[in-house]
């Protein structure tokens, strides 16, 4: 039987980045970083990367890495949900890392290990594991084309390029032309890569590793959305202990308490399929079933669950100073991250053979 409680160095690990965040990611800073012209938070990067090391979790010891596994980028990424926090780290630390490994390119993977670097997978994030991507034309060993809805772009350092040839292409940022567009998701900032001719080194087949890339994203996406879930349900209930009318806690009226139980049963449920699906991507086994039942069950569950903070919130929860609807653009563009809970439906029915008919 599968061990999907956290283990004492996992524990740890989530109260070091939470203190850290807190620091770093506090909820008016945030707010403050989505209204300037720089989205990403490079000192946060920093202090979880070349202060903690937490870049290379997913990558071998004698390849620069920490030799830690999904589980452990799981718990960073809860806290990194809970925070809202405007850093690449499921782009380069987990997505762009997962692809590289496929490839086998040591080189590259020590400098995203190292957080110095930041990698970005050029594949549109709303691209599903098992669908397929946009490719750029190949021609003499140059690479031309426009790719839209790459994630966190404009923060990268290297860009992972899918060509038509079927290789996998190392793209300096430098050498493309990276267009931010309007993103829904403010802590999350969305670009178009164009390449007129720039120069990329192949590392490998783009396939393979973009689908195991795309299929890691997917599972650790559901512990970011877990925490999201996490947070609003916990703001949410200390809200309406602190709010009064009629002289007593809003809390304890029992209409709410019948919303806050059944949100409380879908939050739990989540953590169960998102620790599955971290604890199935370190094993190596059933995450392709795994990733698609966490998929399957965490966007609606971290949409409502925002969408029950701001509104149990009341007036307060519409203003643009309170953190829920930051919370609620990150849950509502995560729903259709690495694929629509619906696109994982069908991905689970045909791994399973339970076909519609």
């Amino acid at each position: 039987m599968t061990d999907l409680l956290y283990s004492e160095e996992e524990e740890a690990l989530r109260a070091a980045v939470r203190d850290l965040l807190a620091d770093h990611c506090d909820a008016p800073g945030v707010i403050a970083r989505t209204e300037s012209d720089a989205p990403h938070d490079l000192a946060a990067w920093k202090a979880l990367t070349e202060g903690m090391g937490l870049a290379g979790l997913l990558v071998p010891e004698d390849m620069g890495g920490q030799g830690a596994s999904h589980r452990e980028a799981a718990v960073v990424l809860e806290e990194l949900g809970r925070a809202v926090a405007p850093v690449p780290y499921l782009s380069s630390a987990v997505v762009a890392t997962e692809a590289l490994l496929a490839c086998g390119d040591e080189e590259l993977l020590g400098q995203l290990a190292s957080g110095r670097t930041i990698g970005a997978l050029a594949v549109g994030l709303h691209a599903a594991p098992q669908a397929d991507f946009r490719t750029v034309r190949v021609e003499e060993g140059l690479l031309r084309g426009e790719l839209t809805g790459i994630a966190d772009a404009v923060a990268a350092d290297v860009l992972l390029v899918p060509g038509d040839d079927g290789g996998l292409y190392a793209v300096p940022a430098a050498e493309a032309r990276i267009v931010p567009q309007v993103s829904f998701d403010l802590t999350r900032p969305l670009a178009t890569v164009v390449l007129d001719g720039a120069a990329g080194r192949r590392v490998g087949d783009a396939g393979p590793a973009v689908r195991r890339g795309l299929r890691a994203g997917a599972g650790l996406l559901a512990s970011e959305q877990f925490g999201l879930a996490d947070w609003a349900l916990t703001e949410t209930v200390r809200y309406l202990k602190e709010r009064k009318q009629f002289n007593r806690p809003v809390g304890g009226f029992q209409a709410l308490k019948h919303r806050l139980a059944q949100l409380w049963l879908e939050v739990v449920n989540l953590r169960a399929a998102a620790r599955g699906a971290a604890d199935a991507l370190a094993r190596g086994e059933d995450a392709d079933v795994l990733v698609a039942v966490a998929q399957a069950y965490a966007g609606p569950v971290a949409v409502h669950a925002a969408e029950e903070a701001l509104q149990l919130h009341a007036g307060i929860g519409m203003t643009w100073e309170h953190p829920v609807h930051l919370y609620l653009k990150r849950a509502k563009a995560d729903s259709i991250a690495f694929g629509t809970a619906g696109a994982h439906r069908e991905a689970l029915a045909e791994l399973v053979d339970l076909r519609a008919p």
